[in-house]
């Protein structure tokens, strides 16, 4: 059973937040379009003692809408909760929340950073250049026509993007994605990434698919990068640039697994994540 809360930010936002469980809190960063309902692992967290914690990123769920949001100002909201819950914390960042995992390292606000299925900095020339058709002329829309790609992602809505992330997971994947609890609590956790009319969401993506703009060299604390050996969608090269770019990180690729890694390994990862 999770438990909701809103904690006041500067100039009267608020930032929606959930936890779940009880014991060290974990904090879980959720991929694209997803709220503070999206959460793993839950039949592991009693046995491991932990608490997790999820958010609604500014613009989702019930967080009140940034417009001048970043990835730096969006960890400076997080750093907010964690100071609240006593932290750093160990950061759980999934899919297209590894930027933001990324900048809440760099802003020294998690004491250890797990990226598991990240999704890879498509504006990155290197990583660009290895991306499927669609995917670069997506990534040059962002570039070149940044409002348009606003819209053209706000418009999605919670069904098209359920729909664009089943019809391109991988076999494996889908029937993870396509079981029934699963799939109410990600139906849920869509709703909330598509408040606002998709506007928080689409912040999110365009934040995600431009340049980072991160001090890696600021990123002092463990990181674990891990993938999915079967993972098509998140990284070309399954996070090798990615894991080589932050300061001291390590990299894992799990056998026979793929992009739902999160939810196939979730009691290793959690264990992980609290050392």
């Amino acid at each position: 059973m999770s438990v909701d809360h809103e904690l006041p930010l500067p100039g009267g936002r608020v930032l929606a937040w959930s936890e779940t469980g009880a014991g060290t809190p974990v904090l879980f960063l959720a991929g694209a379009a997803t709220g503070r309902s999206m959460t793993f692992g839950d039949q592991h967290l009693a046995r491991l003692g932990v608490r997790l914690v999820t958010v609604d990123r500014p613009g989702i769920g019930a967080s009140t809408p940034d417009p001048r949001r970043s990835a730096a100002s969006t960890a400076a909201d997080l750093d907010r909760l964690v100071t609240r819950l006593g932290g750093p914390l160990p950061v759980v960042a999934n899919s297209q929340a590894a930027v933001f995992g990324l900048a809440a390292a760099a802003r020294g606000i998690a004491s250890r950073l797990l990226l598991v299925s990240p999704a890879d900095e498509v504006a990155d020339p290197r990583v660009f250049a290895r991306l499927p058709g669609p995917v670069r002329d997506v990534v040059t829309r962002v570039r070149e026509e940044p409002e348009a790609a606003r819209a053209f992602f706000a418009g999605l809505g919670p069904d098209g993007m359920e729909r664009m992330v089943l019809d391109g997971a991988d076999p494996a994947d889908r029937d993870v994605y396509a079981d029934p609890a699963f799939l109410a609590r990600y139906r849920a956790a869509l709703r909330e990434g598509f408040a606002n009319d998709g506007a928080g969401y689409a912040t999110d993506t365009l934040i995600a698919m431009s340049p980072w703009q991160l001090d890696w060299a600021a990123i002092r604390v463990r990181v674990r990068v891990w993938f999915g050996e079967r993972d098509r969608v998140h990284s070309p090269d399954l996070g090798a640039l990615l894991t080589a770019r932050i300061p001291g990180a390590e990299r894992r690729v799990v056998p026979g697994a793929g992009g739902a890694l999160l939810w196939t390994h979730a009691e290793e990862i959690l264990a992980a994540a609290v050392g």
